[in-house]
């Protein structure tokens, strides 16, 4: 039977897809190199079996060449100009939402097949974000502290009936005191977490001692046990160790030694600068002189601006939905600060 005026739209607008999909994925290679290039232009090929499969079905009608959906054009376009574990992060979720499992004109292994590039995305996405360091952690969670901290504060002074200019006074100092202290902590935090890893670090020194162990006591046998080997595999690299000098004692250190923690400084200005830059936005009305409830409104939709756009980081990040992750961040900012405002109204009627 000859494909009805629905099917051929249906058609053609897969085959774009696929062309734009894998367009999106030889920009992303293009971006980056070594094996990360090779997995991106493979997935860039699978799209291309998948346009052929189309590209058949519609023989002669295929017609003039049509644009893929809105989100795979938005997403080449972030390909094409960033290329950063964000843009893997939306294309994973892009790939979820193949409509090829309900296809019955999709092919069994083309639904499969889009099913496994979401998961490789997922995996090259993890290596993006295990890159990221505890500096850009501090930063993102700093600025959300900040936003949410010194709106809480400002609002429930404000509602309190205080001056303005009090209201600014308490705004600036909880500025201060917030970001000094997230700076502290994180220096702390990221050194203690370095300390604990470098504790957990072989001692190349160990080495050292081989020449004098007792072949057949084979006490470094222990050492390779105490690391997770069972006895029988802990007992013959032990004597390969033994026998060959030149192997070391120590190796490398135990994979999650690897994991990126930043530096302590780096965190610390960080955690500083982006708990002062979320805590300035509710200050911002008062600096320009307003006051009362405009200011408590101005300051609650910068921050509700802003708290929106921490979310969807998060969310991205996380690999989960970012406009759900937006909204649970506006709703628990929002939250913490009809409390503390709150208690402002009721201070301050207490107080008169």
């Amino acid at each position: 039977m000859a494909p009805t005026p629905a099917e051929l739209r249906r058609w053609r607008q897969h085959l774009a897809d696929e062309r734009a999909e894998a367009a999106v994925y030889r920009d992303l290679a293009a971006r980056r190199a070594g094996e990360e290039r090779e997995i991106l232009l493979a997935l860039a090929e699978a799209e291309g079996r998948h346009e052929e499969h189309w590209r058949a079905l519609l023989g002669d009608d295929v017609g003039k060449p049509r644009r893929g959906d809105i989100r795979t054009r938005l997403l080449g376009f972030l390909a094409r100009r960033f290329g950063s574990v964000f843009v893997l992060a939306l294309a994973q979720r892009a790939e979820a939402r193949s409509p090829y499992a309900g296809d019955s004109d999709a092919t069994a292994a083309m639904a499969a097949d889009e099913r496994i590039h979401g998961e490789v995305l997922r995996g090259l996405a993890m290596r993006g974000r295990n890159r990221l360091s505890g500096t850009f952690r501090a930063a993102v969670f700093g600025a959300n502290d900040g936003l949410v901290s010194n709106l809480a504060l400002v609002i429930g002074v404000s509602a309190s009936g205080v001056a303005t200019n009090v209201v600014l006074l308490t705004g600036v100092a909880g500025l201060l005191a917030g970001a000094l202290s997230m700076g502290a902590g994180e220096y702390v935090s990221v050194r203690s977490q370095r300390e604990l890893l470098e504790a957990s670090t072989p001692d190349p020194e160990s080495n050292d001692a081989l020449p004098h162990l007792d072949v057949d006591a084979n006490e470094l046998a222990l050492v390779y046990r105490s690391r997770g080997m069972d006895a029988t595999e802990a007992d013959a690299h032990a004597r390969e160790v033994l026998e060959d000098h030149s192997l070391a004692v120590a190796g490398p250190p135990p994979a999650h030694l690897h994991e990126s923690v930043g530096t302590g400084i780096g965190a610390a200005v960080s955690s500083f600068c982006f708990f002062a830059s979320g805590a300035i936005i509710p200050v911002v009305p008062y600096l320009f002189g307003l006051s009362g409830l405009t200011a408590i409104l101005v300051a609650a939709g910068l921050v509700g601006l802003a708290l929106l756009g921490t979310g969807a980081v998060v969310g991205l990040l996380s690999g989960a939905s970012p406009l759900r992750r937006a909204l649970r961040q506006l709703a628990i900012g929002f939250g913490a600060a009809a409390v503390t405002y709150g208690l402002g109204l009721l201070f301050g009627t207490s107080a008169g």
